[in-house]
């Protein structure tokens, strides 16, 4: 397999988006989801923790998407990731894939209003709105250097820069501060920077400990009964030909 070592450019904190307006008890949703389907970025609920594989080009997606959480608190960012062709390396059986979607603490979204909400955007009435998103790179690199990341820690920090989760309507929801949401997407970006080189040796084995590139979005040591699971990022190589 050929690592990318390609550096971290423009183009990587650019996502082509969908913007739509929706109403749902007296208040409007501004939606915001990626243009096109993800081919090689999947969530799964398999046991107790949450595990987001991603490849190189997804996971800058991805990550650039929780970029956009960060900068626009009063919009909700919708991944559809259920319908990804399964991740042929992972699983036991028993995975459940999930849909993301990241709220920003200010939206004060009730997770139970999800589900219709989600009906209300997939109805079709609503005008779409394509666009290009763009952010600049500080919003991910915070000062530092190389291809544009922030080195990331193992674990995120905790406290009020935690992500909290809600699992509703085969959807995770990700509420959290805009620190929460950039601190998130250093972590996914650090796993695409690392996981191609580690990828093209012999040694690499998806899911394998110690064998994997990886990222959690929390310190699982630090995660009290009601903080719910932890979320663990992985890289794996492009599995959608």
């Amino acid at each position: 397999m050929t690592a990318s070592r390609a550096p971290l450019t423009r183009d990587g904190l650019r996502v082509k988006i969908i913007v739509q307006r929706v109403r749902l008890a007296g208040a409007e949703y501004r939606v915001i989801r990626p243009a096109g389907p993800l081919k090689n970025g999947a969530l799964y609920q398999a046991g107790h923790p949450y595990d987001l594989l991603v490849d190189r080009t997804d996971g800058r997606r991805i990550g650039t998407l929780m970029l956009l959480a960060a900068r626009f608190p009063r919009s909700l960012i919708h991944l559809p990731m259920r319908a990804t062709a399964p991740e042929p390396w992972f699983g036991r059986g028993d995975e459940q894939p999930l849909d993301l979607v990241l709220v920003h603490r200010a939206v004060q979204l009730r997770p139970s209003r999800w589900k219709r909400l989600r009906e209300r955007i997939a109805a079709g009435s609503a005008p779409r709105e394509l666009r290009t998103a763009r952010l600049p790179d500080t919003d991910l690199r915070d000062g530092s250097e190389g291809d544009g990341a922030a080195p990331a820690a193992r674990f995120a920090p905790q406290g009020t820069d935690r992500l909290r989760r809600h699992l509703h309507a085969e959807t995770l929801l990700l509420t959290g501060s805009t620190a929460a949401f950039r601190t998130a997407a250093r972590q996914v970006f650090a796993v695409t920077k690392d996981g191609p080189p580690a990828a093209a040796s012999s040694l690499y084995i998806n899911g394998g400990c110690n064998y994997h590139v990886c990222r959690s979005l929390d310190d699982w040591r630090d995660l009290g009964p009601r903080d719910g699971e932890p979320f663990h990022v992985e890289y794996a190589p492009s599995w959608t030909r």
